[in-house]
C-alpha cells in the first residue's frame, strides 16, 4: 500500500506506537500528527461549507408562481414550480419591506431596514427628499462577510440602494460584491437599459457598458456565467430580477423609454406573461446549471419576492387586501422556495412566520460564519424549518412604509394578530393623525374585520410595541441627507416635479434622434 494513500490518524497511531524509543522524534511526530489533524479538521469544515444562491424577483405578489399555495390563474410557472416541488414552500413569508429599496437593504444587512436610514425607494428625481440615500459603508452586508471567509462573491441584476453616480460610497462593489453585472437604478428599459433616472445604466463592475440584449436574458447569461467560473470554490450568488417589474415588456417589444421610444403593440396581458416566463427560464436554469456541474447536494437557493404585487403584474392573491406600497398584507407576504438537494425534504410546505431579514443570519450559519458582533441582526436562522421541519421561537415582527409621496404606515405582526397604523392627510414624512386597526389573521385573513373597538387591551399593547420599535429603530438609524421634514416640497409638488423632468428628459432624446 501506498503509504501517502493511508489516513493521516493511522500514520499517526502507527507513529506513536514506537515512540518511546526515539523521545525526541515523538514530539516530533506528535506535532505533525496534531497538524495534520487540524488541518484535516479544517479541510472538512472548508468543504462542508455550501454554495449560496440567493434569488430575489422584483414587485411578484404571492401568487406569483402557479404551484399551490400560491395558484397563480393566468399562466403556468415550471421553473419555479419545480424548485418547489424539489425543496421547501412557505405560506407565511414576507417582505420586511412593500417597496423595493427598503427590502433590499434589511435583506443584506438582516436587520431592519430602518437602521440603514433606508425607509423608502430610493428616488430617481434628484431633487426628491429620498433621492440622496443609499446603503453607507458602515453597514455590514452578508457579502462582505462572506467574502472574508474566502467566499467568492457575486451579483446579478438589480441593484437600488444608492445611485453610485451620485454618490460613489453606494456601488455594490463596495459592499462585499466581488463581481457586479446589473444596474443601479429602481429599474430599467428592457431593451435598451435606460434606467428610471432616464440615463443609460448597465454595468460590468464599475465600467458602464452598452450592451445588446433583453435584461431578463443577461442576468440570467450572467448568474451561470458566474456560476461556471467559481464551480472549483465556494460562492455566494444575489440574482436580483428586475421582472415581473415595470415596464412591461417581452422579449420582442420595442423601447418603453430614452431614445427609440415606440408604442407596445403587445397586449399587456401577453407581454406580462413573457417577462414573468423568460424569468421562470432563468430560475430553471439556474437550478439545471447547478445540478450539471454536480453542486447540487452542496448548494441551498432560496427564491422570494421584494414585495407584493404591482398593479399589472397579474401576481396578487385574491384572498389578500393591498399590494405593493400597503402595508396590509398583499404589500408584503410573498412566495419563498427553499431548495436544497439531500438536506431539504422535498414537496413540504411550512406555515412558519418567516420574513427577508431572515436569510442573512440563516446563510451565515449554514457556512460558519460569524454574524457582526457590534450591530445584532433582527432575523432568525431558518435551518430549524428548513432541516428538521421545526418551528421557530415566537417573535413580533414590524412594518415601516414611507411612500414616494411622503405618507407613512406601519403594521405591527404578534402571533395571528395585526396592527395596522395609518396616518390619513398627514404632513409629509410625519406620524400624524394616526389611525389604527386590528386584525385577527388566523380568522381574516383578507383583513376585513377591523377588531380595534372590542380588543381595546391587544390594541394597546401592540401599539406599545410599535412605538417601542420606531423609537429604538430611529435612535440607531444610520444619518441619511434628505428627508420630507427638512424640505419644503409637497408629495403633490415632488411627483409633478419628476413628471416635469421625466417628460423633458424623453423629449430631448426625441429631438436628437
Amino acid at each position: 500500500m501506498n503509504p501517502t494513500s493511508i489516513h493521516p490518524t493511522k500514520r499517526c497511531r502507527d507513529a506513536e506506537a514506537g515512540s518511546s524509543r526515539f523521545p525526541i522524534a515523538s514530539v516530533f511526530v506528535s506535532s505533525l500528527c496534531l497538524l495534520v489533524s487540524l488541518c484535516s479538521i479544517s479541510l472538512a469544515a472548508s468543504t462542508d461549507r455550501p454554495n449560496i444562491i440567493v434569488i430575489m424577483v422584483d414587485d411578484m405578489g404571492f401568487a406569483g408562481p402557479s404551484i399551490a399555495p400560491y395558484g397563480n390563474p393566468h399562466y403556468e410557472t415550471p421553473g419555479m414550480d419545480q424548485l418547489a416541488r424539489e425543496g421547501l414552500r412557505f405560506s407565511d413569508f414576507h417582505s420586511s419591506g412593500n417597496v423595493c429599496s427598503p427590502t433590499r437593504a434589511g435583506l443584506l444587512t438582516g436587520r431592519y431596514q430602518q437602521r440603514a436610514g433606508i425607509e423608502a425607494v430610493i428616488h430617481p428625481y434628484p431633487e426628491h427628499p429620498e433621492s440622496q440615500k443609499g446603503l453607507r459603508a458602515t453597514e455590514v452586508t452578508f457579502a462582505e462577510l462572506f467574502q472574508n471567509a474566502g467566499y467568492a462573491t457575486g451579483m446579478v441584476g438589480k441593484w437600488h440602494l444608492g445611485y453610485p453616480e451620485r454618490n460613489s460610497e453606494f456601488h455594490p462593489q463596495n459592499h462585499g460584491f466581488d463581481y457586479f453585472r446589473g444596474y443601479h437604478s429602481g429599474n430599467i428599459d428592457y431593451i435598451n437599459h435606460w434606467g428610471d433616472h432616464y440615463e443609460h445604466d448597465w454595468w460590468h463592475g464599475r465600467t458602464e457598458t452598452p450592451e445588446e440584449g433583453y435584461t431578463t436574458h443577461l442576468i440570467n447569461q450572467y448568474a451561470l456565467e458566474f456560476i461556471e467560473e467559481n464551480q472549483e470554490q465556494r460562492f455566494c450568488l444575489y440574482i436580483a430580477h428586475e421582472s415581473p417589474h415595470a415596464p412591461i415588456q417581452g422579449p420582442n417589444d420595442p423601447v418603453q423609454r430614452g431614445p427609440g421610444m415606440k408604442e407596445r403593440q403587445t397586449p399587456l396581458e401577453e407581454a406580462m406573461k413573457k417577462m414573468i416566463l423568460e424569468m421562470d427560464t432563468g430560475v430553471d436554469q439556474v437550478r439545471n446549471k447547478i445540478i450539471e456541474l454536480g453542486l447540487a447536494n452542496n448548494t441551498l437557493i432560496m427564491f422570494f419576492s421584494d414585495n407584493g404585487d404591482a398593479s399589472q403584474t397579474a401576481t396578487g392573491s385574491p384572498n389578500l387586501r393591498g399590494r405593493k406600497g400597503s402595508v396590509y398584507e398583499g404589500g408584503h407576504r410573498v412566495p419563498a422556495i427553499a431548495w436544497w438537494p439531500g438536506r431539504i425534504e422535498p414537496n413540504q410546505q411550512t406555515d412558519e412566520l418567516a420574513i427577508t431579514l431572515d436569510i442573512m443570519p440563516t446563510i451565515l450559519s449554514l457556512a460558519g460564519i460569524d454574524p457582526p458582533r457590534d450591530r445584532p441582526v433582527d432575523g432568525l436562522d431558518l435551518s430549524p424549518v428548513l432541516f428538521a421541519g421545526k418551528s421557530l421561537p415566537k417573535r413580533t415582527l414590524y412594518w415601516g412604509s414611507l411612500s414616494n409621496n411622503g405618507n407613512r404606515s406601519e403594521a405591527v405582526r404578534e402571533g395571528p394578530w395585526k396592527l395596522i397604523a395609518l396616518h390619513p392627510n398627514a404632513n409629509e414624512g410625519t406620524y400624524e393623525n394616526e389611525v389604527l386597526e386590528l386584525y385577527r389573521l388566523d380568522r381574516d385573513l383578507g383583513e376585513k374585520k377591523d377588531l380595534s373597538a372590542k380588543n381595546r387591551k391587544q390594541l394597546s399593547t401592540m401599539k406599545k410595541q410599535l412605538d417601542a420599535w420606531l423609537a429604538d429603530t430611529q435612535a440607531t438609524a444610520t444619518p441619511q441627507p434628505g428627508s420630507w421634514t427638512e424640505t419644503t416640497i409637497t408629495g403633490k409638488e415632488a411627483s409633478d416635479a419628476f413628471n416635469r423632468f421625466r417628460e423633458a428628459r424623453q423629449e430631448s432624446y426625441s429631438q436628437n434622434q
